[in-house]
């Protein structure tokens, strides 16, 4: 990544198309407010990054946990549960 832009509030209302390129260009912009840091602009990772970061992206199930995850599994059904509950006096 190249060395770090600083800008101004001002600088970045007037041209936030300029300085919005040069960050997806790798390039990190920091807005000042009075000459005091107060935030970064910086590209969005790529899908790929966001995959490799996200390590629940990676998983993989267990194939006896796959078979089972979409079956139901005991119990009464909660619609008619409350149907009958209506039903009662």
């Amino acid at each position: 990544m190249s060395a770090a832009i600083q800008v101004s509030v001002r600088e970045l209302h007037a041209r936030t198309g300029h300085y919005i390129r040069k960050a997806a260009a790798h390039q990190r912009v920091i807005v000042t407010d009075h000459g005091k840091a107060v935030a970064e602009i910086q590209p969005l990772a790529s899908a790929t990054d966001q995959a490799r970061d996200n390590p629940f992206k990676r998983r993989v199930l267990l194939r006896e946990y796959a078979a089972i995850m979409n079956k139901r599994i005991g119990g009464t059904d909660s619609t008619q549960i409350v149907s009958e509950g209506r039903d009662r006096p």
